[in-house]
C-alpha cells in the first residue's frame, strides 16, 4: 500500500511542476482530491484491509492529502504573485518622469457633450450655462415645485450650509434664461447635476444633462415632435422612429416621455429594450403657463416647449457601455478606448 501512496506522490509532483495557471491548478486539485479523484479511489481499497493495516494506511493517506493541500495552496500563491507582478510591470507608470509624457484624450462625456453642442448650434440653438450651486427658487419654486410638492422626493439633492443646494437638473438655467431674455428664446443648457441617490450600474449621484427650451408665438406640440425627431436622427446618423407617451412633470403641461425604436433589434424586442422594442430617452412637454408667468412672459401671447435627457445615458447607448460608474471611475483602461 505504501507503494501506491508513493506512486501517487510522484505523479502529483510531476504534474504540479508544469502548472502555472489557476485553471490548470484547479483541474489538478480535482483530479487528485475531487469526489472522483485518485485519493477517493485509494480510500475505497480500505474496506478490504485488516483493521490494523487499515488504520495505518488511513493515516498515511491523510498525511499525503495534507501535503498535497499545502502544495496546492503554495502554488496558488505563487501564481497570484506572478500575475500581480506581470500586471504591475505592464501597467506601471512613473508620474515623475517627464521624458515621455502620456498623450491625453477627451473624456467620453466631453465627446458626446461637444457633439450635442455642435448639433444644437447647427439647429439655431444658443448654448447657456448656469451655476451648479443653485438657489432653491430657481431649482424648485420657479419650476412649479413648491416645498410640499411630491416631485421634490424624486429630485432629492444635496443641501449646503449656506442654504443653497447642488442643482438636481439643468432646468434652473431655463428659468434664468427666460428672466434674462425676451422671446423668441431658443437655447440648450448642458451641464452637471446632482441627486441624493444610491449608486448602481444605472444611477449616479453626479451626472450630466442637456436640456432645451424654445419660447415664441404659436409654438405647438408639432414643433416639439419635429425638433426631437431631427435631434435623435442626427445623433445616430440615420432616421430613427420616435414616440411620445403621456407623463407628468410639474413644469410642463402636457408632459411626455420620448422613446425611440431600439437600434439593436429594430423594434422586434431584445434584452437591451426589455423586449419592448423601444428605448426610453428623455422627458419633454409644453412649458407650463405658470412657469412662463413666473418668468414675466405672458402665456396668452407666447408658448414653448422644453426637453431634457441624460448625457451619460446617450453615451452608454452610443458606445455600448453597460455601467454608468465607468464614467467617473478614473480607470485608464476604460478611458483609453476613447
Amino acid at each position: 500500500m505504501n507503494e501506491k501512496i508513493e506512486s501517487l506522490k510522484a505523479r502529483f509532483k510531476e504534474k504540479m511542476a508544469s502548472v502555472n495557471q489557476k485553471e490548470a491548478l484547479e483541474q489538478l486539485r480535482v483530479s487528485f482530491m475531487g469526489k472522483k479523484g485518485e485519493f477517493t479511489a485509494l480510500l475505497k481499497d480500505m474496506k478490504d484491509m485488516q483493521e490494523g493495516v487499515r488504520k495505518q494506511f488511513g493515516q498515511l493517506v491523510n498525511c499525503a492529502k495534507m501535503d498535497f493541500e499545502r502544495a496546492i495552496l503554495e502554488k496558488a500563491r505563487e501564481i497570484e504573485a506572478a500575475e500581480i507582478a506581470k500586471k504591475t510591470e505592464s501597467e506601471w507608470v512613473d508620474i515623475t518622469w517627464p521624458e515621455e509624457p502620456l498623450q491625453g484624450s477627451a473624456h467620453p462625456l466631453s465627446i458626446v457633450r461637444a457633439e450635442l453642442e455642435d448639433l444644437f448650434t447647427s439647429l439655431g440653438f444658443d448654448i447657456m450655462d448656469g451655476p451648479e450651486m443653485e438657489e432653491e427658487y430657481f431649482n424648485f419654486n420657479a419650476l412649479n415645485i413648491p416645498e410640499d410638492h411630491p416631485a421634490r422626493d424624486s429630485q432629492d439633492t444635496f443641501w449646503l450650509k449656506n442654504g443653497k443646494l447642488l442643482r438636481s437638473q439643468t432646468s434652473p438655467v431655463q428659468i434664468r434664461g427666460m428672466l434674462a431674455k425676451k422671446p423668441p428664446i431658443k437655447f440648450v443648457s448642458p451641464g452637471k447635476t446632482y441627486r441624493n441617490e444610491a449608486v448602481d450600474a444605472s444611477h449616479e449621484h453626479s451626472f450630466h444633462q442637456c436640456e432645451g427650451l424654445v419660447i415664441d408665438k404659436g409654438i405647438t406640440v408639432s414643433h416639439l415632435v419635429f425638433t426631437l425627431q431631427q435631434i435623435i436622427s442626427s445623433i445616430f446618423g440615420e432616421e430613427v422612429e420616435i414616440r411620445l407617451r403621456p407623463s407628468f412633470f410639474p413644469f410642463v403641461e402636457p408632459g411626455f416621455e420620448l422613446d425611440f425604436k431600439c437600434r439593436i433589434c429594430k423594434g422586434k424586442g431584445c434584452s437591451v429594450c426589455k423586449q419592448t422594442g423601444w428605448i426610453e430617452y428623455l422627458g419633454c412637454g409644453m412649458v407650463h403657463p405658470q412657469v412662463l408667468k413666473n418668468c414675466g412672459i405672458d402665456p396668452e401671447i407666447y408658448s414653448g416647449f422644453a426637453f431634457g435627457g441624460g448625457i451619460e445615458r446617450l453615451a452608454m447607448m452610443k458606445y455600448g457601455i453597460d455601467d454608468i460608474r465607468h464614467f467617473h471611475g478614473g480607470d485608464l483602461r476604460f478611458l483609453k478606448q476613447f
